[in-house]
């Protein structure tokens, strides 16, 4: 870890916490926009901002999609089991894959769990039986998602 990700953890604060939150409701807005809503200087989240990237704990801007409208409505969590000592090189190649939006080291039976997103029950099968021909997959076990209450990833603080 860099020293600017290790002190920025213990040095944010109230100001760059409401940055952050604004920033995960609308990562569009302009500096100015910022400001005026937090009733700070633009120079203030300019600054803040830059060493919250720089800091590592904003890594890049993007837009969250409605996958369902686009089409890709079959959700499914492949729980995989990989040989000792090889799980880090099995979940890089696995993430690796457009099709996949995580990938998790994970305790119980299984090592690695995988959440992924599909169009169509051909396009999970051909990607399930992909992955178990991986060298040091064991097995795989794949559940599919039949409803989704929840499924926001970025508004924790």
């Amino acid at each position: 870890m860099r020293k600017t990700e290790q002190s920025s953890k213990s040095v944010l604060d109230a100001k760059d916490i409401k940055i952050l939150q604004t920033l995960l409701q609308d990562s569009k807005l302009s500096y100015r926009q910022i400001a005026k809503k937090l009733l700070i200087s633009v120079a203030t989240v300019m600054h803040r901002v830059r060493r919250l990237e720089d800091a590592g704990i904003i890594r890049k801007y993007t837009v969250h999609l409605d996958y369902d409208k686009l089409g890709y409505d079959l959700v499914a969590a492949i729980d995989v089991r990989v040989q000792k000592g090889r799980l880090f090189e099995v979940e890089k190649l696995i993430a690796r894959h457009p099709n996949v939006q995580a990938v998790y080291d994970v305790t119980g039976s299984f090592d690695a769990l995988v959440l992924t997103k599909f169009k169509n029950r051909r396009d999970l099968d051909s990607f399930v039986k992909k992955i178990q021909t991986y060298d040091f997959v064991e097995r795989t076990e794949t559940r599919l998602v039949l409803n989704t209450i929840k499924e926001e990833f970025v508004e924790i603080l």
